[in-house]
């Protein structure tokens, strides 16, 4: 899983620091979605720059790349209002998430032995951080199982696009998760059948199972709004 907050890139060796820009843009990122910075709240450039140590401008570059990913919307002179969410974008997000999941699932149809075992490492995962109790952990590890399927269908638009959905599928209340009754049981059980549905060599069996454990979340976050 790609997350706001991952080190910079490796070169020659080394680890290339961040740029001020990205420092910006991922202590916020990491805010909104982790609801530190609620729906409908008012950020200044100042605000962020001193919690980042930055200047301005690249704080600037920062939040145009959060208005573009829908995230903010920019007031000059004011600040960013970070965007409350809507019934409408919860039901939107969840639909656009199903189309690409389930295309994704079933173009990997195919080469579903060698994925098998990638997603049987990412649901170890799961259970470690469950058994832990590092729900962070657990949803990081849940977020790389889904990412596996996308990634591995081939189509890097389509990745760039779903990882944006799960952004924004975490603002709604992902993180609320932690509200919801037996959810973790319930995520370690559907991701089970998902495994058990690849071994099954029946392509609609494993098409249901992934379009059965997205509803499940669709219906938990409605609960939670």
């Amino acid at each position: 899983m790609t997350h706001p907050s991952s080190p910079g890139r490796a070169t020659a060796g080394r680890t290339t620091a961040p740029s001020a820009a990205d420092r910006a843009y991922r202590h916020l990122k990491r805010a909104i979605l982790e609801q530190i910075h609620p729906g409908g709240s008012l950020v200044t450039e100042g605000e962020i720059a001193e919690a980042t140590g930055v200047s301005r401008t690249p704080v600037r570059e920062a939040l145009l790349r959060l208005e573009a990913e829908g995230l903010v919307k920019l007031y000059p002179k004011r600040g960013a209002l970070i965007r409350p969410v809507s019934a409408r974008e919860v039901t939107d997000v969840i639909e656009a998430r199903r189309l690409v999941e389930l295309h994704a699932a079933e173009r990997v149809w195919p080469r579903r032995r060698e994925l098998r075992d990638h997603l049987a490492a990412r649901l170890a995962e799961m259970r470690a951080a469950h058994a832990a109790g590092d729900l962070t952990a657990l949803m990081e590890a849940d977020r790389a199982f889904h990412a596996t399927v996308v990634d591995a269908a081939g189509n890097e638009i389509l990745a760039e696009l779903y990882q944006r959905l799960r952004d924004r599928q975490l603002r709604m209340g992902e993180a609320s998760f932690r509200l919801s009754p037996g959810w973790a049981e319930t995520a370690l059980a559907e991701h089970a059948d998902q495994l058990a549905a690849l071994d099954s060599d029946d392509p609609r069996r494993w098409l249901a199972a992934v379009a059965a454990h997205i509803d499940k979340a669709a219906h938990v976050l409605r609960a939670l709004r």
